[in-house]
């Protein structure tokens, strides 16, 4: 007997399967929300240590990567919630129209077209271009008296059509792009941007303290430049200066510092005696040497001195070769003097994608600004080396030295476009230049051949290619995309000085974090209100039922919010709206199915008949509800943005949840409670029956 009752249990073994559908989800939830727990662990002692800036370094050496992770895998909260600034943009496609046409041409006519076509668009989502070639139809005039293709002696109605699609879609492009840049160099975290219909472009900017900056950073004028790269001796020199900068060394700024000036610092300054963090990996071999000034110490201890002695070249990978076609060779940025390292030859510098927001901040430093040679600019590359690895491997970018000014600006770019080489079937880019743009470009294509021209857009490398021969017409084809996409985003950012279409605001919104704080503080006590009304009435209502549809509840919340860290979603106010609208619907399945268990037990049934038949004869009556649930969100999904689209997302992964936990999960918890041996239980049936 004492068997028998130990195999009827709760723990029995044939309960396992139902104990795992209760707890397994529990423990998934807890691990997706791990990170945001340990996020905001971690962020409190980093914000208490603010204002000591020597304990900040060491914490963020301690905890920095642990802090990065738990940030990109914690629950993102909306603007609502946490304040920032909303703001849509709007590329004026019309404009753009009116910029690539011929300015001479221009009459009275072509600008009755533009003003009927922008009565028309202004404040609707219509295509801008589509409305106007439409109006200019209707004009009876042609194309071909106001537009030019200049790749083309002989252009058609088709291809200045088909140059102004190419146009317009590009302005969009190219506009997310350059606001990207912007961003991302201005360190805003999780700023959201999305293209918005034919022309918009929404952007959700967390946390941002000063609005007037980013307005004009959004609105200001893209710069597009050519500058040769300038890879050679002197480049190595100005790290080491910038080192002995940042480690207190003097150096004199009164003047001006060029090349030649820069090669007067004194080189003994630099402390060729240290090693780089590649030597350090071999101190252990190094230790008894006499000039290795970490022999002896810990790995930890060495890594922070050499860090403390090379401030700048530390985070910097070397590589060098004699020729464009001999591989490349690591070599160490120090453990020489500048005169060691070779004149001619090709170099090639990289960083760590981690520390590059380090560098950046170093080098927009004044005082490293001021012994920068005046014929000299540090720059990095724009998109990481390759395809960005998804194992957790750091990016790697390029870091380049260019000429200070500019041998050409990207006005003189009239067009460009991605093709693909038809003898080797590769993605090449195709560039136009203007008359102007192309007789300076054969100046100084025929100057540097076999050298490097860095394409730079706002202060970052796109693309550095070799100069195969001198280009007299200004049609130019660059070769050395990865990919079409790479070559793409090329053509885009080479338009970025073609394309004369102005971003304006349309709209702004603000959100200051302490309304973001009373959005959280009255968000959470409505949901709280609103779970302990609805668990109130479940107990009151359906007795030990009403408890067991309660945490079902319960983990329907858990496992909602826990979706939406995990897949990286965020949380909004419309979206605690939605999460409270879905439990009300996980409850709804609750009862549809204890309604039907009491109708069984009405009808003498045992208990075990009418769990299986309640949770049979109301499974019809859920799914119908749920699905009518969920294909009501979807044309949120698809045409809402914003608040609509995060009530929308809530909405439908509560829709989706409830179908687990509300049948699932309640019939695991019903099955324990007959397989203990239980024969009767209170859901509200009228004890006399």
């Amino acid at each position: 007997m004492k068997q028998m009752r130990m195999n009827g249990g709760l723990l029995s073994s044939k309960n396992l399967s139902k104990w795992l559908l209760i707890l397994l989800p529990v423990v998934a939830a807890a691990y997706l929300l791990w990170p945001t727990f340990s996020y905001y662990q971690l962020n409190q002692e980093r914000e208490a240590l603010v204002k000591d800036s020597a304990a900040l370094e060491q914490w963020d050496a301690a905890n920095g990567e642990s802090f990065i992770n738990a940030r990109n895998g914690r629950l993102k909260l909306g603007l609502d919630l946490r304040g920032g600034m909303y703001v849509t943009l709007e590329v004026d496609v019309l404009k753009l129209i009116e910029e690539s046409a011929d300015p001479t041409s221009i009459d009275e006519d072509f600008e009755k077209i533009l003003d009927k076509t922008r009565k028309e668009t202004d404040n609707t989502d219509l295509e801008v271009l589509e409305a106007f070639l439409t109006n200019f139809r209707a004009s009876g005039k042609s194309l071909l008296q106001y537009f030019t293709v200049s790749n083309q002696a002989d252009p058609t109605e088709a291809s200045i059509e088909e140059k102004l699609r190419r146009d317009a879609d590009g302005a969009v492009s190219q506009a997310m792009e350059v606001i990207k840049q912007r961003v991302n160099k201005y360190e805003l975290s999780e700023v959201n941007i999305q293209k918005q219909g034919a022309r918009r472009i929404v952007i959700e900017l967390p946390d941002v303290k000063d609005e007037k900056e980013i307005r004009s950073l959004l609105q200001t004028t893209a710069r597009l430049e050519f500058k040769r790269v300038t890879m050679n001796r002197e480049l190595i020199r100005t790290f080491m200066a910038i080192d002995n900068l940042l480690k207190g060394v003097k150096i004199d700024t009164a003047a001006a510092v060029d090349s030649m000036t820069l090669a007067k610092v004194d080189s003994a300054k630099v402390d060729t005696t240290k090693t780089d963090s590649a030597a350090l990996a071999a101190n252990k071999d190094t230790a008894g040497k006499k000039d290795n000034p970490y022999a002896g110490l810990s790995d930890e201890e060495a890594q922070r001195r050499f860090k403390r002695d090379y401030p700048f070249s530390h985070m910097l990978g070397g590589y060098y070769a004699q020729n464009d076609k001999s591989s490349f060779q690591p070599f160490d940025l120090v453990l020489k003097k500048v005169e060691d390292f070779p004149e001619q030859g090709v170099y090639r510098f990289v960083i760590n994608g981690k520390q590059l927001p380090q560098l950046l901040k170093i080098l927009d430093r004044l005082d490293v600004k001021r012994i920068m040679p005046t014929d000299l600019d540090i720059v990095v590359s724009a998109k990481p080396e390759g395809t960005p690895a998804k194992d957790g491997t750091p990016e790697i970018f390029d870091v380049y030295g260019v000429v200070r000014e500019a041998d050409l600006t990207g006005d003189v770019v009239t067009d460009a476009y991605p093709s693909f080489d038809p003898a080797s079937n590769q993605p090449t880019v195709h560039m136009e230049m203007s008359s102007e743009g192309a007789e300076r470009w054969a100046q100084i294509t025929g100057a540097n051949i076999q050298k490097r021209i860095a394409i730079i857009l706002d202060g970052r490398v796109y693309s550095a290619p070799t100069v195969q021969n001198k280009i007299p017409n200004g049609s130019s084809q660059i070769t050395g995309s990865g990919s079409p996409e790479e070559a793409s985003l090329l053509a885009v950012v080479l338009k970025a000085g073609a394309l004369k279409a102005p971003v304006k605001i349309i709209e702004e919104r603000v959100v200051g974090p302490s309304l973001g704080e009373d959005s959280i503080r009255r968000g959470v006590s409505s949901s709280l209100m609103s779970f302990a009304l609805i668990i109130l009435f479940m107990l009151a209502y359906y007795a030990w039922g009403g408890a067991i549809a309660d945490v079902a509840l319960l983990m329907n919340v858990l496992l909602v919010v826990a979706g939406l860290a995990g897949f990286g979603g965020t949380l909004t106010l419309p979206g605690i709206a939605g999460l409270i609208l879905s439990t009300a619907m996980a409850v709804d399945a609750n009862i549809l199915i204890f309604e039907r268990m009491r109708e069984e037990l009405y009808a003498g049934k045992t208990l075990k008949v009418a769990v299986e038949q309640g949770f049979t004869k109301a499974w019809s009556a859920i799914i119908d509800s749920n699905i009518t649930h969920m294909l009501a969100t979807i044309p949120l999904l698809v045409w809402g943005s914003g608040p609509v689209k995060g009530f929308a997302v809530t909405l439908l992964a509560g829709a989706i949840i409830t179908l687990f936990t509300a049948v699932v999960i309640t019939r695991a918890m019903f099955g324990l409670i007959v397989n203990s041996g239980a024969t009767t239980i209170n859901i509200g049936q009228k004890r006399t029956v």
